[in-house]
């Protein structure tokens, strides 16, 4: 069956903008970075070889106009939409959407590069080949920002300073 660049890349359109969104924080932003990768994409259509990965090329454009949007812009603060503001409350039963809230929050507060390999390998189920290929990094230095990121998320999500919840799973018998 032949490639099919349009449905291929229709497909794709959840997760870019799941993996946008999370880059930018802000629905808007990760919309208008969705719309620009994918014209980006078939401006480049011909430089796309079928015997390559599709999802990683595509992932790897949205990347690197994140990257060089970065690079232009001066830092934006958080949004002040409704999902940007403080929760002042909430009704009962709402546990999961302040864990998620909670979720968001320390990915907000991570470094983008750990960030960035976390959502490609945990969420948006990259190897780390793959995701290396699109952060163009060692696979190695992926694996690294991963376990840092999983460990600086588990501490933030807990509360607990990283280093001191690092010297607390020491075992005694190790300590020596």
């Amino acid at each position: 069956m032949p490639f099919d660049f349009h449905a291929e890349l229709t497909m794709l359109l959840p997760h870019m903008r799941a993996f946008a969104r999370s880059l930018t924080g802000d629905a808007d932003r990760a919309d208008d970075l969705v719309q620009d990768t994918i014209l980006r994409a078939l401006k480049a259509r011909e430089q796309f070889r079928p015997d390559t990965h599709f999802r990683a090329w595509v992932f790897t454009i949205l990347r690197n106009h994140w990257v060089s949007q970065l690079r232009r812009k001066p830092f934006l603060g958080p949004s002040l939409d409704a999902e940007g503001a403080p929760e002042l409350g909430c009704p009962a039963g709402q546990d999961d959407a302040l864990m998620l809230a909670d979720l968001r929050r320390a990915l907000a507060r991570m470094s983008p590069d750990h960030r960035e390999v976390l959502l490609l390998v945990g969420a948006n189920g990259f190897s780390y080949e793959e995701a290396a290929a699109i952060c163009g990094c060692a696979v190695g230095t992926v694996k690294s920002r991963v376990s840092r990121a999983r460990r600086e998320l588990l501490h933030d999500l807990e509360g607990t300073p990283a280093l001191a919840a690092g010297a607390a799973r020491i075992p005694s018998s190790a300590a020596a």
